[in-house]
């Protein structure tokens, strides 16, 4: 019988290399300063031990040639590795550990029910579709809002299959999944449960203003996904519900948008900088309107509106009120309608 068959490894991988892979694992995503704290572990280790090693004095040379060989030693088995800048906190650069083919659920459903994979699209539905309107981009939901789609939608005209999209009600019917079995949804309890341990997890984020919405490992692992799902293979200039940085490239769910609605450009703050270093006159590369930077794409295109901030206070110890709110604008985009009192 023929040995079993082990993926090859790098030139000079040794227990160093495993151990930082496997912490890596562990971690799911890093930071630089969190890689500079295992990787100086790891080296006060392979020395016998001795004094202990400051983790700033690790090298960003140093930790990309563990992640370097890292990722050489996993990529035979379909994961990778990759890197962003992310959306906030100054641009963080934040590597990731992935699965090179990925959709929520073989990535965020390793030990996740049918019920709960249900639910993980219907919300990542609210959150690129109905919640993401060329006027309003949020791309983010609340905790009321996730809780409105704990359940799929009613039963229509007899048809069985739940439409994941349509943002059910948290008391509808349940329908049948793809695969025959009858979903249910989700108990409110389950619901807050399952969201918590997202955000524990490293799959999403939540603000202090409390929208949840995807965080840098998922929006590398499920980037091809998500354009597949909700872009329009067939346009290339239209408004599309997932959007690209007119400087880096990659997804924007928190930035900045240019003034005409119609447009298409997109820009993250950490990169708008940068942008308008080599275009003095600040216009949009697009329709050349003037680049105000007062529109925004994520929960700023709620909260920075002069009804939210008006409201703020008295919200604060009434959280269902933030959903009302949100509801109401989007509803008002969805409409095509002015709020004058949500607007500046």
């Amino acid at each position: 019988m023929d040995d079993e068959w082990e993926p090859p490894l790098p030139a000079g991988y040794n227990d160093s290399n495993r151990a930082f892979l496997q912490a890596f694992m562990a971690r799911g995503t890093l930071t630089f300063g969190v890689a500079q704290k295992i990787v100086a572990g790891l080296i006060l280790a392979s020395e016998g031990g001795g004094d202990a090693i400051d983790p700033r004095e690790v090298t960003m040379d140093d930790v990309s040639n563990y992640i370097r060989t890292a990722r050489e030693a996993v990529e035979s088995l379909d994961y990778d590795i990759r890197n962003t800048r992310h959306q906030q906190r100054d641009g963080e650069r934040v590597w990731a550990f992935i699965n090179a083919h990925s959709d929520p659920a073989t990535q965020m459903g390793t030990m996740r029910t049918a019920e709960e994979l249900a639910f993980i699209k219907r919300m990542l539905d609210a959150m690129f579709e109905d919640f993401n309107t060329p006027r309003m981009e949020v791309m983010a939901i609340t905790e009321a809002q996730a809780l409105k789609v704990s359940r799929p939608p009613r039963r229509q005209s007899g048809v069985n299959a739940p439409e994941l999209g349509d943002g059910g009600g948290g008391d509808g019917d349940g329908g049948e999944t793809s695969a025959g079995a009858v979903d249910r949804g989700l108990k409110h309890s389950e619901v807050m449960s399952l969201l918590s341990s997202l955000v524990a997890e490293g799959w999403l984020e939540k603000s202090q203003e409390g929208f949840y919405s995807l965080s840098p490992r998922s929006l590398m692992e499920l980037w091809s996904w998500l354009v597949a799902t909700y872009n329009d293979p067939d346009s290339d200039e239209d408004w599309q519900h997932i959007k690209f940085c007119e400087a880096c490239k990659e997804i924007v769910t928190y930035g900045q948008r240019c003034s005409e609605v119609e447009c298409t450009v997109r820009l993250h703050d950490i990169c708008e900088q940068a942008f308008w270093r080599a275009r003095r006159d600040k216009k949009c590369p697009k329709c050349q309107l003037p680049w105000d930077g007062k529109h925004f794409v994520g929960e700023r295109a709620v909260t920075s509106r002069s009804g939210f901030q008006r409201g703020r206070g008295r919200r604060t110890s009434k959280r269902s009120d933030l959903a009302e709110a949100v509801a109401a604008q989007q509803e008002a985009a969805d409409a095509g309608e002015e709020d004058d009192e949500l607007e500046d």
